[in-house]
């Protein structure tokens, strides 16, 4: 059973009863043994638990610095293309967008690295557009030994793909797949996902599986918070997690979770996530999975991610572009979407600091990864 099967026989709408019929009680009982309970997720999550924001948030600290210590790991995001085949109205990218479409060749792409490298980054993440056709397997095999070479890690952000392509590119040093399934409704998933390959909704909640069957060492799951009810969301990508994690154990696991932002042609949120939400969600998830990554991007401002830093935060972006080439020409307007933390690299890592955290620059060494699997 893939986990396209799996979620087909969720009861969806008594899940969503569930999380806003959720007690005091059941909450109470949530905090008291949260880790891997989706039962226990379910309560956090709910409205219920507003009143314990503070206790789940103390208790998230305290399990953050038991598991990963004071470390934060900071990552950068390197466009390769804003080229793109699909029709989604949230994305800057979005095919009918009026705006330059750019792929990066050699030379601008060993230009962006080398800003990115010295910038003191050795952790990357590779985006572009959904275009299989001109920025497909065969760029993306180019493209990676160019960057593996000069990154300790590597991660991948672009159109899901098939088994065997996920194969060759572990086989070229390829670290982690990133692949979020934006929604996980599939009658608000159709709405926003008009045109292209995108509009798939099974074949993108099957990439994680195929990705893990290819021995992808790290797969991030994610959905865009606001395109539908976010606690729901939220709970059935909890219930994809477990499913991974008990399916495929040999991969690790990371989630992002990104409020939907301001671009060329998009939209204004269905269900607005307040910062205090946000908190919760965060403390929520950390208490279900104590071991997890959790991503926070440069969407945020700059205050909000101050704050969110220890409460269960182990991977930032910082100094981010959201172009491509926009480390070498930042004045370009080819953006995905806005971003809020401007601040420079040095910025971040130094206000990491000032919270008694510890900015690392490297996410793994590709060779305890292959120990660790001996």
């Amino acid at each position: 059973m893939s986990f396209v099967e799996h979620f087909g026989a969720l009861p969806r709408d008594k899940l969503a009863l569930e999380i806003y019929s959720t007690t005091a009680a059941e909450v109470e009982r949530a905090l008291q043994r949260p880790a891997g309970c989706l039962t226990s997720l379910r309560a956090l999550l709910s409205p219920a638990a507003a009143p314990y924001i503070e206790q789940m948030a103390q208790q998230s600290l305290a399990l953050t610095r038991q598991r990963f210590g004071a470390n934060v790991g900071l990552y950068l995001p390197l466009y390769l293309s804003n080229l793109c085949a699909n029709e989604c109205d949230y994305c800057g990218f979005s095919m009918s967008n009026k705006l330059k479409r750019k792929t990066l060749d050699d030379m601008e792409l060993a230009a962006e690295m080398d800003i990115i490298k010295a910038r003191g980054f050795d952790s990357i993440l590779l985006v572009s557009g959904e275009h299989e056709t001109k920025v497909g397997i065969d760029y993306f095999k180019s493209v990676l030994p160019q960057v593996k070479c000069r990154f300790s890690q590597v991660a991948l952000e672009v159109q899901p793909l098939a088994e065997a392509e996920y194969a060759q590119l572990v086989a070229l040093g390829l670290d982690a797949v990133m692949v979020y399934q934006e929604t996980y409704r599939p009658s608000t998933y159709a709405q926003h996902h008009t045109r292209g390959k995108k509009r798939d909704f099974g074949f993108r909640l099957d990439t994680p599986d195929r990705a893990a069957r290819a021995g992808v060492d790290k797969i991030g799951l994610g959905v865009l918070l606001g395109l539908d009810d976010w606690r729901l969301d939220a709970l059935l990508m909890g219930h994809h997690l477990s499913y991974l994690e008990q399916r495929y154990w040999r991969s690790r696991y990371s989630i992002s979770l990104p409020r939907l932002r301001p671009c060329t042609g998009g939209i204004a949120p269905k269900v607005v996530l307040s910062d205090l939400g946000l908190v919760q969600l965060i403390c929520a998830f950390r208490l279900f999975n104590p071991q997890l990554d959790i991503s926070l991007s440069t969407r945020e401002t700059p205050a909000l991610r101050d704050n969110l830093m220890p409460l269960g935060i182990t991977q930032m972006s910082a100094g981010s572009s959201t172009q491509p080439g926009g480390y070498q020409h930042p004045d370009s307007q080819l953006d995905q979407f806005e971003i809020s933390d401007e601040r420079s690299v040095a910025e971040v890592a130094a206000r990491l600091r000032q919270k008694g955290l510890n900015p690392v620059w490297k996410d793994w060494e590709q060779a305890w990864t292959a120990m660790s699997r001996d």
